[in-house]
């Protein structure tokens, strides 16, 4: 692609995100309880850092198997010919990180990474990008074997990077659809609404709408759900520590210290671990 062209895509996808940013702040989807500037503010940091790895480490690695995947035609998308091929690479890539988020809640050495992300007490789009530096280590193998397996070209792997982003920004805005617009999307595509019920306190809440991208996930597995209403939903973790860790670095520490019990009465994710 030409510099023009990477210029104006990237002034494309600035403009798109700036007008998220107001729409979620013009018709906002839940209260919100925090000030919101140190949020947006640990929020980003948090970002940076972990973009700093994915550029250090993920995106040099996974373009390399990309590159190889084209070389040999191999993987879902070298094994089909033409546009099913290039269908079946991206629908591989999406399952495999709805796999790999069920799978952040449920490894306990693993949750100790994904937990700084859902700690955030309120959620809008700058919680997409809270994460802990360590869990895009932690998930470049996987992320690795997606590419290797999903045989995703560099043009469908660059595809697939700008669709994930852009949802992932998308769902975790705190941007009020019209509720039948809304239902309708979540049939296909991870929505605010979906999202802010897998943010949750509660277990049964949680551990549903895994979907980072494609919503199809949920409904065939059956982890889909679109109740309670968003006025009934506690955002964050219920534990003893969760408080505190919000902060960036009791946020950076936490993952290296004794995890909290959930507290009584909580239908909390795990115990002491």
């Amino acid at each position: 692609m030409s510099v023009r062209g990477k210029l104006a895509l990237g002034l494309i996808g600035a403009a798109a995100v700036g007008g998220l940013f107001l729409a979620e702040r013009m018709r906002p989807l839940r209260r919100q309880t925090r000030a919101p500037a140190p949020r947006v503010a640990r929020n980003v940091a948090m970002g940076a850092l972990c973009q700093a790895m994915i550029a250090a480490y993920e995106t040099p690695l996974t373009d390399a198997i990309a590159q190889r995947n084209q070389r040999k035609s191999r993987g879902l998308q070298g094994g089909i010919p033409g546009i099913a091929g290039a269908l079946a690479g991206f629908l591989a890539m999406d399952y495999g990180f709805y796999l790999w988020h069920v799978a952040t809640h449920k490894v306990p050495f693993l949750w100790r990474f994904h937990r700084v992300h859902h700690v955030d007490a309120d959620m809008d789009m700058s919680t997409a990008i809270r994460f802990h530096f360590i869990d895009m280590l932690a998930s470049l193998p996987w992320r690795m074997m997606q590419v290797r397996v999903s045989g995703v070209s560099p043009r469908e792997l660059a595809i697939w990077r700008a669709f994930f982003f852009g949802s992932i920004l998308f769902h975790h805005s705190n941007l009020r659809l019209p509720n039948g617009l809304d239902r309708r999307l979540a049939t296909f595509l991870t929505t605010p609404r979906m999202h802010g019920i897998h943010h949750s306190q509660r277990r049964s809440e949680m551990d549903s709408n895994w979907s980072s991208g494609i919503a199809i996930w949920d409904h065939l597995h059956g982890t889909f759900r679109d109740t309670p209403p968003q006025t009934a939903i506690c955002i964050g973790v219920d534990d003893a520590e969760a408080e505190q860790d919000i902060a960036l670095n009791a946020a950076l520490e936490a993952p290296f210290r004794t995890q909290p019990a959930r507290q009584s009465g909580s239908s909390g994710v795990y115990s002491h671990q």
